[in-house]
């Protein structure tokens, strides 16, 4: 099947790209690759506070359970 075949090439066209390019956007725009950039910084600020980000890394979230008082429905009469 020649519409298959030509698929199959464009994928190992785009794998070989990406290889050479070390998985980073190849024959990026300028525009693009400064909102991709831009992207990061702020999900690099938003999600990891300390120094070493660990982008491949779920970032952790602390929750704290504010202890809730007990209901007296006695008191209700």
């Amino acid at each position: 099947d020649p519409i298959q075949k030509l698929f199959v090439e464009s994928l190992r066209e785009y794998a070989k790209r990406l290889q050479e390019s070390g998985g980073k956007l190849f024959d990026p725009l300028p525009e693009l690759e400064k909102e991709r950039d831009w992207r990061m910084v702020v999900l690099r600020k938003q999600f990891f506070k300390d120094e070493e980000v660990k982008e491949l890394q779920f970032p952790e979230f602390t929750y704290i359970d504010e202890p809730l008082g007990s209901i007296n429905l006695d008191d209700k009469k």
